[in-house]
């Protein structure tokens, strides 16, 4: 199949899994078009057969407040549809990626473009759900020739926000767990930690709704009591502020800020314990690398999150923005090296039976021949 993929380019899981997707569907033999507003982060790290790049150029005119996003990129997916004769778009996030892909399908009836919808949580559950914003998203989905989503709880949340009728096919997020997996790294390690220290690790692009400064929070408590070191990695709009807690607190020496990592699975695998604090997460695609790589996690009982972490074998889960709760629950945990060691086995198990790129790509190709062979 010829596959445009349009999706944001930076590190939010919607732009790292519809990435994954691409790069896994073109070693599948595919061809992938790429479709964004500048190079998909991930796609930056190596050359890919069978993929190509079309950038969205947003054109900047004095008459316009605000650059119009949405209308260049129908155009272009319009362009690019027709000029690589493409079966069908994928898009994910539906604001306003949806509605860019409609103007695209209406501009490209001659050649009968598809799209397909993938949603992947603040753009319904934040952004979507916003009055102005409603019935936009909802004519976009329902005009969707095909629509996902990344968990049983976004697909609930979807139907009862927006009242749609539209089928929604659910496919979990997945992670390469040959490239995702155990690994021992004794001298990264020793760059982070002293052999005595546990390593948390918390990756998120800082936006609020990861509540980052929580995470400082609880580890600060956890501290107390387990000799640690927390990593932060990403960047995004709270970075400033959870730098400036960690000194509030004293404990910027153990707060270690990465920024921005391509190759998470060459960090991933030091850690003991992944953290993450949201009040709103679809799925939470950060939590199933780290489990890949043999690391659990502590997370927070919200949307898609228990999907991916089952209590007490490859993680615990806290009520969302309770620190007390969520820095007791680790301290047990990483205070007994024997439940910790296990919960580490079975979130690498767990990871590989349920959420494997073998077992969940195919599952997308299979939808794609679904919808192109519906009339």
């Amino acid at each position: 199949m010829k596959i445009g993929i349009t999706c944001y380019p930076g590190v939010g899981g919607s732009g790292i899994l519809a990435t994954e997707l691409g790069i896994d569907l073109a070693k599948r033999g595919h061809e992938i078009h790429f479709i964004t507003s500048s190079p998909p982060i991930r796609l930056t790290q190596e050359f890919y057969e069978n993929i190509y790049f079309h950038e969205a150029e947003v054109i900047d005119y004095p008459v316009f407040k605000y650059p119009p996003y949405t209308l260049c990129l129908a155009a272009t997916m319009s362009d690019i549809a027709k000029r690589m004769k493409l079966d069908l778009l994928h898009v994910h996030y539906a604001i306003p990626h949806a509605s860019s892909a409609y103007l695209a399908k209406q501009m490209s009836r001659d050649i009968g473009l598809k799209y397909i919808t993938t949603l992947h949580g603040t753009d319904v559950t934040l952004v979507g759900s916003q009055p102005l914003f409603i019935p936009i998203t909802r004519f976009s989905i329902e005009e969707s020739d095909g629509v996902t989503a990344v968990s049983e709880h976004l697909s609930q949340v979807t139907k009862e926000i927006f009242e749609t009728k539209s089928d929604i096919e659910v496919i979990y997020n997945f992670v390469d767990t040959e490239r995702f997996k155990p690994a021992d790294m004794p001298e990264r390690r020793a760059k982070y930690a002293l052999p005595e220290q546990k390593i948390l690790i918390h990756m998120s692009n800082f936006r609020p709704v990861k509540q980052v400064l929580n995470t400082i929070r609880v580890f600060e408590k956890i501290r107390r009591e387990v000799p640690s070191v927390l990593l932060m990695v990403g960047d995004g709009q709270q970075w400033c502020e959870a730098n400036k807690l960690a000194v509030q607190l004293g404990i910027q020496d153990s707060v270690k800020f990465l920024g921005t990592i391509n190759a998470i699975e060459h960090i991933l695998p030091i850690a003991d314990l992944f953290i993450i604090n949201s009040v709103k997460e679809s799925f939470g695609l950060a939590v199933l690398e780290a489990a890949a790589c043999g690391v659990p996690a502590l997370v927070t009982d919200i949307g898609g999150l228990p999907e991916v972490v089952a209590e007490g074998e490859t993680g615990l889960i806290a009520p969302p923005e309770d620190v007390e709760s969520m820095a007791k629950l680790g301290i047990e945990l990483l205070l007994d090296e024997t439940k910790l060691n296990d919960m580490k086995l079975k979130s690498r198990k767990r990871a590989v039976e349920l959420f494997d790129n073998n077992i969940i790509v195919p599952q997308y190709e299979a939808y794609y021949e679904k919808v192109l062979n519906q009339k």
